[in-house]
């Protein structure tokens, strides 16, 4: 057995197979059901405007789409309720198998929805109710898998073990723009628009089968197994979580706004603005996404990592003022319509918000006690969503449209990123509290 440290909350030392198995756990959940969550939003970005909300006006089109893209951020906060009380009542382990399910349904099964052509409006309702149960998966998937991996190690070093669960949404966007980009490659794009995207979701079946098998081989966390026979498991967490952990919860949702909001513009938005204002091919926009995506798979733990050695607020800090700052340089920079511009400034977009993303769940987790961790942790991450992610495209759309310029989105970006400041002076180093 390989020592490597000792296990959060306990003092005993752990083995790196426990450890190592957990780390995969989270990474490869949170992954396969990112990649449901990325197939949608490029779709809903290039295709579903016209597939379940046909207008003879592109741009209502588009934010109809957008709209269901939002859809599955406001249903995050009812996954975070619902899944993160389960998670510090039940374990860890078992909400996040159920978790992966729901998302893992609802995706494969938009997978064959009819379109608008087929059954009309009825269409567009059944995609909305899918792609809520979406949302309520991932509600409640992030608090559990970031304590999957942080809670079998040892906390000097929670950074970079809680980055598993922030690796997914990278890995996931990149499967999901590399299986969208080939199908766009080898299909004409009349057999792309009538049938290849579903592939995308289809294939959902069989990467959530894989993730379930790890999963299940995997125990229950150290930290809630002692909670659990010692008896100090919450009987109400969310009310103890407004009542007790309040300056907690703000300062975690708060810090969560500004990565969000860039987030969405450099993966969604970036392909609207591409192609509807700079009129360059989709296929450049994805590999720009994907390119940027493949970096942050290194880049994310590797920020983790350095959150271990140096302050993890002011780490926070400075990536939250590049972020805000970022955009003023990205814009003018890709008026050119030049793709390298355009790959430089989608990648270096990304390479910020890894700095922010990586310690960005050590962050929100140690924010909490341990009996409420999973609670709290999911409130923050969904209700930060909701004011952050889901609304970031549609304003960004609505912005463009009203201004007619990108000074405005721009600004927007700026002003969230002044909200994820107030959060990181309201946060606590890990070393001020009584947490493990």
């Amino acid at each position: 057995m390989t020592v490597i440290g000792q296990t959060a909350g306990t003092g005993e030392p752990v083995d790196g197979r426990s450890l190592r198995r957990a780390f995969l756990a989270s990474l490869s959940g949170t992954a396969l059901e990112w990649y449901d969550f990325a197939a949608y939003s490029v779709a809903a970005a290039t295709l579903f405007g016209t597939l379940f909300f046909p207008s003879g006006d592109e741009l209502a089109g588009t934010m109809a789409a957008f709209s269901t893209y939002a859809v599955g951020y406001l249903a995050r906060p009812l996954g975070g309720f619902v899944f993160g009380r389960l998670g510090d009542k039940l374990g860890r382990k078992r909400v996040l198998v159920l978790t992966l399910l729901l998302t893992g349904t609802a995706t494969f099964l938009i997978g064959v929805l009819p379109t608008y052509g087929s059954i009309g409006g009825f269409a567009a309702v059944l995609l909305v109710l899918l792609r809520f149960a979406q949302g309520v998966g991932i509600g409640g998937e992030w608090g559990g898998a970031v304590l999957l991996s942080s809670e079998f190690g040892d906390p000097k070093r929670r950074g970079f073990w809680a980055s598993a669960a922030q690796i997914g949404p990278p890995a996931g966007n990149l499967l999901a723009n590399g299986v969208l980009g080939v199908l766009a490659l080898v299909l004409t794009d009349a057999q792309f628009t009538a049938w290849g995207w579903r592939v995308a979701f289809l294939l959902s079946g069989v990467l959530v089968g894989f993730g379930l098998w790890i999963r299940l081989k995997l125990e229950e966390t150290p930290v809630f197994q002692r909670l659990a026979a010692e008896g100090d498991r919450s009987s109400a967490p969310i009310s103890e979580v407004f009542r007790l952990e309040w300056r907690a919860l703000l300062a975690a949702i708060f810090v969560r706004v500004c990565p969000d909001v860039l987030y969405a513009l450099f993966t969604v938005f970036v392909l609207t603005y591409m192609t509807s204002e700079l009129k360059m091919p989709r296929g450049e926009g994805l590999a720009a996404v994907m390119i940027g995506s493949a970096l942050q798979l290194v880049l994310m733990p590797a920020a983790g990592a350095l959150s271990d050695r140096v302050n993890r607020r002011k780490l926070y800090l400075i990536g939250t003022i590049a972020a805000g700052v970022w955009p003023f340089v990205f814009f003018p920079m890709v008026s050119g319509r030049s793709f390298a511009a355009v790959l430089v400034g989608v990648v270096l977009a990304l390479v910020i918000h890894a700095l922010l993303y990586g310690p960005q769940a050590a962050l929100v987790t140690e924010q909490f006690s341990e009996r409420l961790r999973y609670t709290g942790s999911s409130l923050a991450y969904t209700l930060a969503g909701v004011i952050g992610g889901a609304l970031a495209p549609l304003l960004f759309t609505a912005l463009l449209a009203g201004f007619g310029s990108w000074v405005a989105i721009a600004l927007y970006l700026a002003v969230t990123a002044v909200v994820s400041i107030v959060g990181v002076w309201l946060a606590r180093d890990p070393e001020d509290q009584l947490v493990s």
